[in-house]
């Protein structure tokens, strides 16, 4: 996933969620159920959800099966699904 994630999803430009604009220094996270880029608002409100504990630890497991670096990686596509990022390059 390191090809997809570093093209189309670290400088998303909108919410996948909502379509609010994101800037280059927003923070964003990937969301849980479609690992889509969503802004911290949507996030909020996906950590809300009746099902989010359970599918965020199988969006953990399932990292730690399919990725070399894991979760602890702040350079990895899994880590960012728990950990809020801002674009590295400006717009």
């Amino acid at each position: 996933m390191t090809k997809p994630w570093l093209e189309e999803l670290s400088c998303a430009t909108h919410c996948s969620r909502c379509q609010r604009r994101l800037q280059s220094a927003d923070l964003r996270i990937l969301s849980v159920y479609d690992h889509h880029a969503i802004c911290m608002q949507c996030k909020n409100d996906e950590e809300s959800r009746d099902d989010y504990q359970e599918t965020s630890k199988s969006i953990a497991e399932q990292c730690l099966i399919n990725s070399e670096s894991g979760i602890g990686d702040p350079r990895g596509y899994c880590y960012h699904h728990f950990y809020p990022y801002q674009c590295a390059s400006p717009r």
